[in-house]
């Protein structure tokens, strides 16, 4: 079948969209259902935030080397293969016993999955479709992803609150379905490349290098010395990827990514963006759904409630952004967007406590995520400009590879934040508002045990409770500080676009 033989025909990007859809809801879907998660298989919130950066980390490790299996394998075949493996994941997630087997399916099966899966869609896209069609259905993929944004926390809280998590992820199945049933109607795409064009070693190497980076960030708070070694040995390892593919290219073969393509600046501002970005929205959505769910005890469709002015903020905006193009340029519109959500984190580091009126939350929630909206809509765009018609696979690669890695690093980062944040307020509290502990390490341990194991305070001694308000109060400050300053690093980096180069549309 000729790739361009369907394009009369919007079948292939309803498939393909379908894909695009149920990989944002899935993540959602795990944010709202984590407090019945850690209850239904016995775990703790750090072994959740493992599974949820080791999904996000096998992606990533392996979005590159799909990338290229694409041009070897076939597109419309890869895709479906990631699907079909989605879809065993996802169903092994469902019926998991232990966290060990949730691991199995949910982190490592559709980790895979979804990184066969990633680079097809757009390719299968712009190999299908052409001029006004294309822009019509690239732009489709980004209303599917910020449909699923604003409509997975509502979906997966009714669904976990009323049946079970575990019906959450099983209707997915249903997309997963109606994609292997549905396939015949995506073009073949004839396979560009041989298997000798495959880098196995440079897939290694990035594989490896990115396993040492997450690793020694998610061990950081609990062996220092073995996370600075993890990550410097990752740097190494970099380095080693780099020269490797730099050689491979001038020795004439193909290399698994062309290294050079990094001399593009805005390639490297906006994927470094885009990576900036992800640590912050999945981080954000990590820490307020843990708050929603273990301090507010809400349930989980409750906690998509609590959510939605966020999520709202972020799909409406991603949507009005490329309009104002135009009006503004992508510099000063990313710049605002910037200013605004850093106002959106100061509103909020005063809000998070025990006895939060939900409307308070609604300000800073909608400030953070417009602001975030615009970065969505523009950034990749920013990144792809001056890349030649030749590189475009390659880089959107770089730039998959840059958004998966940083939704990793949100939820490990972010979750650290946390985490060091009730570490280091434990003492304090305990010093100010239950003297008559400060020296007792096990009422130290018990404080800390409710923050892991997001057990209720309901029943306490009002001792316990008013002190983890006050930790509380300063761990939810400590991590709206720390994305402030995540956001001035985007703000700076958004300054240095070439905007000159980017056309008013």
């Amino acid at each position: 079948m000729n790739e361009k033989a369907n394009e009369s025909s919007w079948f292939p990007l309803i498939v393909v969209a379908c894909a695009s859809f149920i990989i944002v809801l899935d993540s959602f879907f795990m944010n709202v259902s984590i407090s019945r998660i850690v209850l239904d298989l016995n775990t703790d919130v750090s072994t959740i935030q493992m599974i949820v950066s080791f999904c996000t980390l096998i992606t990533a490790a392996l979005i590159l080397f799909s990338t290229k299996l694409q041009d070897i394998v076939g597109k419309k075949k890869l895709f479906v293969i990631g699907a079909a493996l989605f879809g065993i994941g996802i169903f092994a997630a469902v019926l998991s016993s232990s966290v060990v087997m949730f691991f199995v399916g949910w982190s490592a099966i559709k980790g895979v999955a979804a990184a066969l899966m990633l680079p097809a869609i757009v390719s299968i896209i712009s190999g299908t479709y052409s001029g006004k069609k294309r822009t019509i259905a690239l732009a489709t993929l980004g209303v599917m992803a910020g449909l699923a944004d604003t409509l997975a926390p509502l979906i997966g809280g009714l669904i976990t609150t009323y049946l079970s998590w575990r019906y959450t992820f099983a209707f997915e199945l249903i997309f997963i379905l109606f994609i292997l049933v549905m396939q015949n109607k995506i073009p073949d795409f004839k396979p560009t490349e041989s298997k000798s064009d495959l880098d196995i070693v440079g897939a290694i190497l990035s594989g490896i290098c990115l396993l040492l980076l997450v690793l020694g960030i998610l061990t950081l708070t609990k062996d220092v010395a073995t996370s600075i070694i993890e990550i410097i040995l990752g740097l190494i390892v970099l380095a080693i990827f780099i020269w490797f593919e730099l050689k491979r290219k001038r020795s004439g073969n193909v290399p698994l990514i062309d290294v050079e393509l990094f001399r593009d600046k805005n390639l490297r501002i906006g994927t470094s963006i885009k990576l900036l970005y992800n640590i912050i929205i999945s981080g954000t959505f990590f820490v307020m759904v843990l708050f929603f769910q273990s301090v507010l005890q809400l349930n989980p469709f409750d906690t998509g409630l609590a959510s939605l002015p966020f999520v709202m903020a972020l799909f409406i905006f991603s949507l009005t952004a490329p309009k104002l193009i135009g009006k503004l340029n992508h510099k000063t519109l990313m710049a605002i967007g910037c200013i605004i959500s850093i106002v959106g984190c100061l509103i909020l580091s005063y809000q998070f406590k025990l006895n939060v009126n939900m409307l308070d939350l609604i300000p800073g929630q909608f400030l953070l995520g417009t602001g975030l909206g615009f970065m969505m809509a523009l950034a990749s765009d920013v990144a792809l400009f001056d890349v030649p018609a030749e590189g475009q696979n390659n880089a959107s690669g770089i730039i998959t590879t840059g958004e998966t890695l940083g939704s990793s690093l949100g939820t490990a980062i972010i979750g650290i934040i946390l985490i060091l944040g009730v570490m280091g307020g434990i003492s304090t509290a305990v010093d100010t508002y239950a003297p008559d502990y400060s020296g007792d390490e096990q009422f130290h341990q018990e404080i800390y045990n409710y923050f892991q194991k997001l057990d209720t305070m309901d029943g306490q001694d009002s001792i316990v409770v008013n002190t983890a308000d006050i930790i509380i109060q300063n761990a939810m400050a400590t991590v709206m500080y720390g994305l402030a300053i995540v956001l001035v690093a985007i703000l700076i980096l958004t300054l240095r676009i070439k905007n000159k180069n980017i056309k008013k549309q």
